[in-house]
Protein backbone atom coordinates (compact mmCIF):
# COMPACT_ATOMS: atom_id res chain seq x y z
CA UNK A 1 0.00 0.00 0.00
CA UNK A 2 1.45 3.13 -0.55
CA UNK A 3 2.65 5.75 2.19
CA UNK A 4 2.25 8.95 -0.18
CA UNK A 5 1.10 9.67 -4.03
CA UNK A 6 3.35 12.52 -4.91
CA UNK A 7 3.89 14.21 -8.32
CA UNK A 8 5.65 17.58 -9.53
CA UNK A 9 3.41 20.23 -11.13
CA UNK A 10 5.35 22.79 -12.19
CA UNK A 11 8.75 23.13 -13.69
CA UNK A 12 11.74 21.06 -11.87
CA UNK A 13 14.37 22.91 -9.94
CA UNK A 14 17.38 21.70 -11.34
CA UNK A 15 18.82 20.33 -8.14
CA UNK A 16 15.54 18.28 -7.57
CA UNK A 17 16.22 16.63 -10.64
CA UNK A 18 19.44 15.83 -9.98
CA UNK A 19 18.84 14.31 -6.44
CA UNK A 20 15.48 12.40 -8.53
CA UNK A 21 18.63 11.38 -11.30
CA UNK A 22 20.86 10.22 -8.39
CA UNK A 23 17.71 8.28 -7.08
CA UNK A 24 17.63 6.07 -9.99
CA UNK A 25 21.21 5.24 -10.56
CA UNK A 26 21.07 4.44 -6.63
CA UNK A 27 18.09 2.11 -6.70
CA UNK A 28 19.17 0.48 -10.50
CA UNK A 29 16.03 1.79 -12.31
CA UNK A 30 16.31 0.61 -15.30
CA UNK A 31 15.83 3.65 -18.00
CA UNK A 32 16.37 1.97 -20.89
CA UNK A 33 14.83 -1.03 -22.57
CA UNK A 34 16.99 -3.41 -24.59
CA UNK A 35 17.87 -3.49 -28.05
CA UNK A 36 15.95 -6.77 -28.76
CA UNK A 37 13.18 -5.55 -26.55
CA UNK A 38 12.46 -2.17 -28.80
CA UNK A 39 12.90 -4.00 -31.71
CA UNK A 40 9.79 -6.41 -30.70
CA UNK A 41 8.03 -3.59 -29.57
CA UNK A 42 8.19 -1.64 -32.89
CA UNK A 43 7.32 -4.62 -34.85
CA UNK A 44 4.45 -5.40 -32.71
CA UNK A 45 3.08 -2.04 -33.15
CA UNK A 46 3.08 -2.34 -36.72
CA UNK A 47 1.39 -5.96 -36.50
CA UNK A 48 0.00 -5.82 -33.91
CA UNK A 49 -2.71 -9.28 -33.19
CA UNK A 50 -6.28 -7.76 -33.85
CA UNK A 51 -9.28 -9.60 -33.01
CA UNK A 52 -12.35 -10.72 -35.37
CA UNK A 53 -15.16 -8.81 -33.28
CA UNK A 54 -15.62 -4.93 -33.92
CA UNK A 55 -17.15 -3.10 -30.93
CA UNK A 56 -15.99 0.09 -32.08
CA UNK A 57 -19.49 1.39 -31.88
CA UNK A 58 -19.58 2.00 -28.60
CA UNK A 59 -18.67 5.46 -27.23
CA UNK A 60 -15.89 4.59 -24.74
CA UNK A 61 -14.36 7.55 -22.75
CA UNK A 62 -11.45 7.26 -20.61
CA UNK A 63 -11.00 9.33 -17.29
CA UNK A 64 -7.47 9.95 -16.09
CA UNK A 65 -4.68 12.46 -14.75
CA UNK A 66 -4.84 14.86 -17.58
CA UNK A 67 -1.15 14.21 -18.37
CA UNK A 68 -1.61 10.56 -18.67
CA UNK A 69 -0.72 8.90 -21.80
CA UNK A 70 -0.74 5.25 -20.63
CA UNK A 71 -4.37 4.31 -21.10
CA UNK A 72 -5.37 1.39 -19.44
CA UNK A 73 -9.19 1.20 -19.55
CA UNK A 74 -11.87 2.98 -21.22
CA UNK A 75 -15.72 2.93 -19.80
CA UNK A 76 -19.17 3.12 -21.62
CA UNK A 77 -21.90 3.19 -19.03
CA UNK A 78 -25.57 2.86 -19.51
CA UNK A 79 -29.16 1.91 -18.51
CA UNK A 80 -31.07 -0.94 -19.44
CA UNK A 81 -34.06 -2.43 -18.01
CA UNK A 82 -34.19 -3.33 -14.59
CA UNK A 83 -30.26 -1.85 -13.97
CA UNK A 84 -27.39 -0.65 -15.35
CA UNK A 85 -24.73 -2.28 -18.01
CA UNK A 86 -20.84 -1.38 -18.12
CA UNK A 87 -18.86 -1.49 -20.84
CA UNK A 88 -15.14 -1.79 -19.89
CA UNK A 89 -12.29 -1.62 -21.72
CA UNK A 90 -8.79 -2.84 -20.83
CA UNK A 91 -5.74 -2.83 -23.17
CA UNK A 92 -4.74 -6.04 -24.79
CA UNK A 93 -1.02 -6.35 -23.92
CA UNK A 94 -1.26 -9.85 -25.13
CA UNK A 95 -1.54 -8.25 -28.55
CA UNK A 96 1.49 -6.96 -28.94
CA UNK A 97 3.50 -9.15 -26.43
CA UNK A 98 4.84 -12.84 -27.45
CA UNK A 99 5.38 -15.07 -24.43
CA UNK A 100 9.37 -16.20 -24.36
CA UNK A 101 10.34 -12.95 -26.45
CA UNK A 102 12.43 -10.66 -25.56
CA UNK A 103 10.08 -7.78 -24.88
CA UNK A 104 7.93 -10.15 -22.59
CA UNK A 105 11.20 -11.43 -20.59
CA UNK A 106 11.65 -7.68 -20.01
CA UNK A 107 8.46 -7.11 -18.62
CA UNK A 108 8.97 -9.99 -16.24
CA UNK A 109 12.35 -8.08 -14.95
CA UNK A 110 10.24 -4.42 -14.36
CA UNK A 111 7.21 -5.93 -13.61
CA UNK A 112 5.64 -2.72 -12.67
CA UNK A 113 5.57 0.35 -14.24
CA UNK A 114 7.73 2.97 -11.59
CA UNK A 115 6.69 6.32 -10.45
CA UNK A 116 8.77 9.13 -9.81
CA UNK A 117 8.23 13.08 -9.54
CA UNK A 118 9.42 14.02 -12.78
CA UNK A 119 8.95 10.80 -14.92
CA UNK A 120 7.96 7.26 -14.87
CA UNK A 121 9.47 4.08 -15.85
CA UNK A 122 7.22 2.27 -17.91
CA UNK A 123 6.89 -1.34 -17.57
CA UNK A 124 6.53 -1.47 -21.25
CA UNK A 125 7.96 0.55 -24.20
CA UNK A 126 6.80 3.76 -24.69
CA UNK A 127 5.85 3.31 -28.16
CA UNK A 128 3.23 0.31 -27.07
CA UNK A 129 2.55 1.85 -23.36
CA UNK A 130 1.95 5.41 -24.49
CA UNK A 131 1.13 4.49 -28.43
CA UNK A 132 -0.23 1.28 -29.82
CA UNK A 133 -1.68 -0.38 -27.23
CA UNK A 134 -2.94 2.64 -25.14
CA UNK A 135 -6.38 3.55 -25.39
CA UNK A 136 -5.65 6.90 -27.27
CA UNK A 137 -8.79 8.77 -27.81
CA UNK A 138 -9.93 8.01 -32.18
CA UNK A 139 -7.72 5.74 -32.14
CA UNK A 140 -8.40 1.57 -33.05
CA UNK A 141 -7.35 -0.17 -30.71
CA UNK A 142 -7.64 -4.14 -29.43
CA UNK A 143 -9.11 -4.66 -26.24
CA UNK A 144 -9.99 -6.73 -23.29
CA UNK A 145 -13.92 -5.51 -23.44
CA UNK A 146 -15.79 -6.78 -20.33
CA UNK A 147 -19.69 -6.69 -20.28
CA UNK A 148 -21.33 -6.61 -16.70
CA UNK A 149 -24.56 -6.26 -16.16
CA UNK A 150 -25.91 -4.49 -13.03
CA UNK A 151 -29.42 -4.77 -11.70
CA UNK A 152 -30.90 -1.13 -10.11
CA UNK A 153 -29.02 -1.15 -6.84
CA UNK A 154 -25.88 -1.85 -8.62
CA UNK A 155 -25.24 -5.44 -7.90
CA UNK A 156 -23.77 -7.51 -10.46
CA UNK A 157 -26.12 -9.88 -12.53
CA UNK A 158 -23.53 -11.49 -15.27
CA UNK A 159 -20.64 -10.89 -16.51
CA UNK A 160 -18.68 -11.02 -20.11
CA UNK A 161 -15.41 -10.43 -21.30
CA UNK A 162 -13.73 -10.93 -24.62
CA UNK A 163 -11.66 -9.58 -27.26
CA UNK A 164 -12.54 -6.76 -29.41
CA UNK A 165 -11.51 -3.85 -31.20
CA UNK A 166 -12.35 -0.66 -29.57
CA UNK A 167 -12.47 2.85 -29.52
CA UNK A 168 -12.13 5.74 -27.48
CA UNK A 169 -14.14 8.81 -28.08
CA UNK A 170 -12.97 10.91 -25.41
CA UNK A 171 -10.29 11.58 -22.89
CA UNK A 172 -11.78 13.25 -20.03
CA UNK A 173 -10.03 14.27 -16.33
CA UNK A 174 -10.89 14.14 -13.39
CA UNK A 175 -11.16 17.68 -12.20
CA UNK A 176 -13.39 18.53 -15.43
CA UNK A 177 -15.56 15.27 -15.29
CA UNK A 178 -16.03 16.16 -11.56
CA UNK A 179 -17.00 19.89 -12.49
CA UNK A 180 -19.62 19.17 -14.90
CA UNK A 181 -21.15 16.26 -12.58
CA UNK A 182 -21.15 18.95 -9.69
CA UNK A 183 -22.59 21.66 -12.32
CA UNK A 184 -25.36 19.58 -13.80
CA UNK A 185 -23.96 19.41 -17.16
CA UNK A 186 -22.85 16.04 -17.65
CA UNK A 187 -24.69 13.72 -20.14
CA UNK A 188 -25.92 10.80 -18.87
CA UNK A 189 -22.75 8.18 -19.65
CA UNK A 190 -20.78 10.65 -16.56
CA UNK A 191 -23.98 10.85 -14.95
CA UNK A 192 -24.39 7.41 -14.61
CA UNK A 193 -20.24 7.52 -13.12
CA UNK A 194 -21.77 9.02 -10.48
CA UNK A 195 -24.87 6.99 -9.84
CA UNK A 196 -22.78 3.41 -9.92
CA UNK A 197 -20.04 4.57 -8.06
CA UNK A 198 -22.44 5.51 -5.13
CA UNK A 199 -24.20 2.58 -5.42
CA UNK A 200 -20.83 0.48 -5.42
CA UNK A 201 -19.69 2.54 -2.62
CA UNK A 202 -23.02 1.83 -0.75
CA UNK A 203 -22.25 -1.74 -1.54
CA UNK A 204 -19.26 -1.19 -0.41
CA UNK A 205 -19.73 -0.45 2.86
CA UNK A 206 -22.85 -3.41 2.95
CA UNK A 207 -20.05 -5.56 2.88
CA UNK A 208 -17.88 -4.35 5.23
CA UNK A 209 -15.00 -3.10 2.79
CA UNK A 210 -13.29 -0.01 2.74
CA UNK A 211 -11.85 3.07 0.32
CA UNK A 212 -8.85 4.81 1.87
CA UNK A 213 -8.80 8.65 0.40
CA UNK A 214 -5.78 9.30 1.78
CA UNK A 215 -4.31 12.90 0.68
CA UNK A 216 -1.97 13.18 -2.39
CA UNK A 217 1.31 14.92 -1.32
CA UNK A 218 1.59 17.88 -4.53
CA UNK A 219 4.73 19.92 -5.40
CA UNK A 220 4.00 22.76 -6.90
CA UNK A 221 6.12 25.23 -9.02
CA UNK A 222 6.49 28.90 -8.46
CA UNK A 223 9.19 31.00 -9.94
CA UNK A 224 11.70 28.30 -9.96
CA UNK A 225 10.56 27.37 -6.11
CA UNK A 226 8.06 25.12 -5.04
CA UNK A 227 5.49 24.51 -2.51
CA UNK A 228 4.27 21.10 -0.63
CA UNK A 229 0.62 21.10 -0.24
CA UNK A 230 -2.09 17.82 0.18
CA UNK A 231 -5.01 17.08 -2.03
CA UNK A 232 -7.53 15.25 -1.16
CA UNK A 233 -9.18 12.89 -3.63
CA UNK A 234 -11.85 13.77 -5.82
CA UNK A 235 -15.30 12.10 -5.90
CA UNK A 236 -15.39 11.30 -9.43
CA UNK A 237 -11.95 9.41 -8.66
CA UNK A 238 -13.68 6.84 -5.97
CA UNK A 239 -16.41 6.38 -8.72
CA UNK A 240 -14.24 5.75 -11.21
CA UNK A 241 -12.23 3.32 -8.80
CA UNK A 242 -15.12 1.94 -8.15
CA UNK A 243 -15.64 0.59 -11.57
CA UNK A 244 -12.56 -0.84 -12.11
CA UNK A 245 -13.01 -2.94 -8.44
CA UNK A 246 -16.26 -4.11 -10.05
CA UNK A 247 -14.50 -5.54 -12.49
CA UNK A 248 -11.83 -7.22 -10.54
CA UNK A 249 -14.05 -8.83 -8.50
CA UNK A 250 -15.89 -10.06 -11.69
CA UNK A 251 -12.67 -11.23 -12.96
CA UNK A 252 -12.14 -13.31 -9.52
CA UNK A 253 -15.49 -14.56 -9.69
CA UNK A 254 -14.63 -16.13 -13.16
CA UNK A 255 -11.84 -17.73 -12.19
CA UNK A 256 -12.90 -19.19 -8.60
CA UNK A 257 -15.40 -20.75 -11.32
CA UNK A 258 -12.72 -21.65 -13.93
CA UNK A 259 -10.74 -23.37 -11.21
CA UNK A 260 -7.47 -21.72 -11.97
CA UNK A 261 -6.27 -18.40 -11.45
CA UNK A 262 -4.18 -15.59 -9.34
CA UNK A 263 -5.75 -13.75 -6.73
CA UNK A 264 -5.26 -10.64 -5.08
CA UNK A 265 -5.76 -11.22 -1.51
CA UNK A 266 -5.04 -10.01 2.08
CA UNK A 267 -5.59 -11.68 5.28
CA UNK A 268 -7.90 -9.94 7.65
CA UNK A 269 -5.37 -7.27 10.52
CA UNK A 270 -4.72 -8.92 13.71
CA UNK A 271 -6.31 -7.48 16.68
CA UNK A 272 -3.63 -5.99 17.81
CA UNK A 273 -3.04 -3.69 14.81
CA UNK A 274 -7.02 -2.64 15.04
CA UNK A 275 -6.21 -2.10 18.94
CA UNK A 276 -3.60 0.20 18.06
CA UNK A 277 -5.17 2.47 15.07
CA UNK A 278 -7.94 2.76 17.89
CA UNK A 279 -5.01 4.43 20.28
CA UNK A 280 -3.54 6.35 17.53
CA UNK A 281 -7.44 7.28 16.68
CA UNK A 282 -7.56 8.80 20.41
CA UNK A 283 -4.45 10.39 20.00
CA UNK A 284 -5.95 12.31 17.15
CA UNK A 285 -9.13 13.21 18.39
CA UNK A 286 -10.58 10.87 16.11
CA UNK A 287 -14.08 9.86 17.80
CA UNK A 288 -14.70 6.02 17.16
CA UNK A 289 -17.58 4.57 19.46
CA UNK A 290 -16.65 1.11 20.15
CA UNK A 291 -20.30 0.06 18.07
CA UNK A 292 -18.60 2.03 14.65
CA UNK A 293 -16.62 -0.02 12.48
CA UNK A 294 -13.60 0.16 11.20
CA UNK A 295 -15.41 0.31 7.72
CA UNK A 296 -18.03 2.62 8.53
CA UNK A 297 -15.36 4.81 10.49
CA UNK A 298 -13.42 5.50 7.38
CA UNK A 299 -16.33 6.58 5.55
CA UNK A 300 -16.76 9.40 7.95
CA UNK A 301 -13.49 10.89 7.93
CA UNK A 302 -12.71 14.12 6.04
CA UNK A 303 -9.73 14.06 4.07
CA UNK A 304 -9.10 18.31 4.19
CA UNK A 305 -9.10 17.52 8.18
CA UNK A 306 -5.30 17.49 8.99
CA UNK A 307 -6.38 14.75 12.08
CA UNK A 308 -8.00 12.74 9.76
CA UNK A 309 -5.86 12.85 6.73
CA UNK A 310 -2.75 11.86 9.74
CA UNK A 311 -5.36 9.34 10.37
CA UNK A 312 -6.38 7.83 7.15
CA UNK A 313 -2.82 7.63 6.84
CA UNK A 314 -2.27 5.67 9.47
CA UNK A 315 -4.91 3.02 8.03
CA UNK A 316 -2.33 2.33 5.16
CA UNK A 317 -0.75 0.29 7.98
CA UNK A 318 -4.06 -2.12 8.03
CA UNK A 319 -3.51 -2.93 4.01
CA UNK A 320 -0.10 -4.36 4.63
CA UNK A 321 0.39 -7.68 3.95
CA UNK A 322 -1.58 -7.97 0.56
CA UNK A 323 -0.35 -10.49 -1.86
CA UNK A 324 -1.05 -12.71 -4.84
CA UNK A 325 -3.03 -16.15 -4.36
CA UNK A 326 -2.48 -18.99 -7.44
CA UNK A 327 -4.46 -21.65 -7.72
CA UNK A 328 -4.79 -24.45 -10.59
CA UNK A 329 -6.52 -27.64 -11.29
CA UNK A 330 -9.87 -26.68 -9.43
CA UNK A 331 -7.76 -26.79 -6.17
CA UNK A 332 -8.79 -23.97 -4.15
CA UNK A 333 -6.53 -21.99 -1.75
CA UNK A 334 -7.43 -21.44 1.51
CA UNK A 335 -7.28 -17.34 1.25
CA UNK A 336 -9.21 -16.34 -1.80
CA UNK A 337 -10.64 -13.16 -0.44
CA UNK A 338 -9.10 -9.25 -0.07
CA UNK A 339 -9.52 -7.31 3.68
CA UNK A 340 -10.33 -4.40 2.25
CA UNK A 341 -11.91 -5.35 -0.56
CA UNK A 342 -14.28 -8.00 1.54
CA UNK A 343 -14.82 -10.19 -1.45
CA UNK A 344 -12.65 -12.08 -3.78
CA UNK A 345 -10.37 -10.09 -6.33
CA UNK A 346 -7.60 -10.00 -8.66
CA UNK A 347 -6.01 -7.11 -10.51
CA UNK A 348 -6.47 -7.18 -13.97
CA UNK A 349 -7.34 -3.96 -15.46
CA UNK A 350 -3.90 -2.23 -15.48
CA UNK A 351 -2.05 -4.25 -18.01
CA UNK A 352 0.31 -1.48 -19.37
CA UNK A 353 1.42 -1.05 -15.72
CA UNK A 354 1.46 -3.98 -13.66
CA UNK A 355 2.44 -7.30 -15.26
CA UNK A 356 0.20 -9.68 -13.33
CA UNK A 357 -3.06 -8.55 -15.28
CA UNK A 358 -2.27 -9.32 -18.53
CA UNK A 359 -2.35 -13.19 -16.88
CA UNK A 360 -5.71 -12.47 -15.18
CA UNK A 361 -7.17 -11.52 -18.30
CA UNK A 362 -5.83 -14.73 -20.33
CA UNK A 363 -7.39 -16.46 -17.59
CA UNK A 364 -11.02 -14.87 -17.70
CA UNK A 365 -10.99 -15.20 -21.29
CA UNK A 366 -10.63 -18.65 -21.29
CA UNK A 367 -12.68 -19.10 -18.77
CA UNK A 368 -16.09 -17.28 -20.35
CA UNK A 369 -14.60 -19.07 -23.47
CA UNK A 370 -14.97 -22.72 -22.17
CA UNK A 371 -11.71 -23.22 -23.33
CA UNK A 372 -8.12 -24.75 -21.07
CA UNK A 373 -5.92 -22.13 -19.85
CA UNK A 374 -3.30 -21.11 -22.58
CA UNK A 375 -0.27 -23.52 -21.43
CA UNK A 376 2.27 -20.04 -21.46
CA UNK A 377 -0.02 -18.56 -18.74
CA UNK A 378 0.26 -22.09 -17.03
CA UNK A 379 4.06 -22.18 -17.46
CA UNK A 380 5.01 -18.64 -15.55
CA UNK A 381 1.85 -18.85 -12.98
CA UNK A 382 3.16 -20.21 -10.47
CA UNK A 383 6.34 -17.84 -10.26
CA UNK A 384 4.35 -14.81 -10.50
CA UNK A 385 3.36 -14.01 -6.70
CA UNK A 386 7.11 -14.38 -6.22
CA UNK A 387 7.64 -11.78 -9.42
CA UNK A 388 4.91 -9.57 -8.51
CA UNK A 389 5.87 -9.36 -4.67
CA UNK A 390 9.47 -8.37 -5.73
CA UNK A 391 8.02 -5.78 -8.42
CA UNK A 392 5.92 -4.18 -5.56
CA UNK A 393 8.39 -3.57 -2.71
CA UNK A 394 10.18 -2.29 -5.40
CA UNK A 395 8.02 0.37 -6.05
CA UNK A 396 7.41 0.79 -2.55
CA UNK A 397 11.27 1.50 -1.90
CA UNK A 398 10.96 4.05 -5.15
CA UNK A 399 8.34 5.49 -3.28
CA UNK A 400 9.00 6.05 -0.02
CA UNK A 401 12.39 7.49 -1.57
CA UNK A 402 11.33 10.02 -3.53
CA UNK A 403 8.79 11.25 -0.84
CA UNK A 404 12.03 11.18 1.64
CA UNK A 405 14.24 12.71 -1.87
CA UNK A 406 11.78 15.62 -2.63
CA UNK A 407 11.11 16.74 0.90
CA UNK A 408 14.96 16.92 2.14
CA UNK A 409 15.32 18.69 -1.36
CA UNK A 410 12.68 21.64 -0.67
CA UNK A 411 14.07 21.57 3.07
CA UNK A 412 18.08 22.20 2.47
CA UNK A 413 18.23 25.60 3.23
CA UNK A 414 15.61 25.60 6.11
CA UNK A 415 17.76 23.45 8.90
CA UNK A 416 17.80 24.91 11.93
CA UNK A 417 13.97 26.43 11.46
CA UNK A 418 11.27 26.08 13.58
CA UNK A 419 8.11 24.90 12.24
CA UNK A 420 4.32 23.97 13.72
CA UNK A 421 3.07 20.31 13.62
CA UNK A 422 1.51 17.21 15.16
CA UNK A 423 2.56 14.14 15.81
CA UNK A 424 1.07 11.37 14.05
CA UNK A 425 2.59 8.28 15.10
CA UNK A 426 5.07 6.89 17.78
CA UNK A 427 6.43 3.71 17.76
CA UNK A 428 5.49 1.28 20.00
CA UNK A 429 8.24 -0.10 22.01
CA UNK A 430 10.27 3.43 21.22
CA UNK A 431 8.23 6.45 22.23
CA UNK A 432 10.57 9.17 21.96
CA UNK A 433 10.70 7.95 17.54
CA UNK A 434 8.02 9.09 16.08
CA UNK A 435 6.23 10.31 12.77
CA UNK A 436 5.57 14.54 12.62
CA UNK A 437 3.26 16.11 9.75
CA UNK A 438 3.68 19.50 9.54
CA UNK A 439 1.25 22.29 9.07
CA UNK A 440 3.01 24.04 6.09
CA UNK A 441 4.72 22.90 4.50
CA UNK A 442 3.03 19.61 4.05
CA UNK A 443 5.87 17.38 5.08
CA UNK A 444 5.08 14.44 6.94
CA UNK A 445 8.63 13.01 8.33
CA UNK A 446 10.81 11.35 11.40
CA UNK A 447 11.28 13.19 14.64
CA UNK A 448 12.92 12.05 17.81
CA UNK A 449 12.98 13.42 21.45
CA UNK A 450 16.62 13.02 23.09
CA UNK A 451 14.18 13.34 26.42
CA UNK A 452 10.59 12.38 26.57
CA UNK A 453 8.66 10.26 25.12
CA UNK A 454 6.63 12.11 22.16
CA UNK A 455 2.66 13.72 22.40
CA UNK A 456 1.18 11.70 19.71
CA UNK A 457 -2.02 13.60 18.55
CA UNK A 458 -0.63 16.60 19.89
CA UNK A 459 0.33 19.91 18.44
CA UNK A 460 4.27 21.25 19.54
CA UNK A 461 6.78 23.24 17.94
CA UNK A 462 9.64 21.51 15.90
CA UNK A 463 12.52 22.11 14.77
CA UNK A 464 14.48 20.59 11.37
CA UNK A 465 17.62 19.04 12.58
CA UNK A 466 18.21 17.51 9.01
CA UNK A 467 17.35 17.99 5.39
CA UNK A 468 20.08 15.92 3.21
CA UNK A 469 18.80 15.17 -0.10
CA UNK A 470 21.50 12.91 -1.01
CA UNK A 471 21.05 10.81 1.84
CA UNK A 472 17.16 11.03 1.23
CA UNK A 473 16.45 12.35 5.30
CA UNK A 474 14.66 14.49 6.67
CA UNK A 475 14.70 15.04 10.40
CA UNK A 476 13.10 16.92 13.21
CA UNK A 477 13.26 17.68 17.17
CA UNK A 478 11.05 18.86 19.05
CA UNK A 479 12.14 22.65 19.80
Amino acid sequence: MPRRHIRVTGAAEAPLREALRALRTELDVPETFPAGALAEAEQAARTPRLPSYDATDVPLFTVDPPASTDLDQAMHLSRRPGGYRVHYAIADVAAFVTPGGALDAEAHRRVTTLYFPDERVPLHPPRLSEGAASLLPDQVRPAVLWTIDLDADGRTESADVRRALVRSRAKLAYEHVQRQLDEGTAEEPLTLLKDIGLLRERLEEERGGISLNVPEQEIVGHDHTYELAFRAPLPAEGWNAQISLLTGMAAADLMLAHGTGVLRTLPAAPDGAVGRLRRTAEALRVDWPHHVSYAQLIRSLDPHHPPHAAFLQECTTLLRGAGYTVFRDGVLPDLTSHAAVAAPYAHCTAPLRRLVDRYAAEICLAAVAGRPTPDWVLATLDDLPKEMAEGTRRAGSVERACVDTVEAALLKDRVGEVFDGCVVDVKEHEPTVGTVQLEDPAIVARIESTTTPLPLGERLRVRLTQADPGAAKVSFAPA
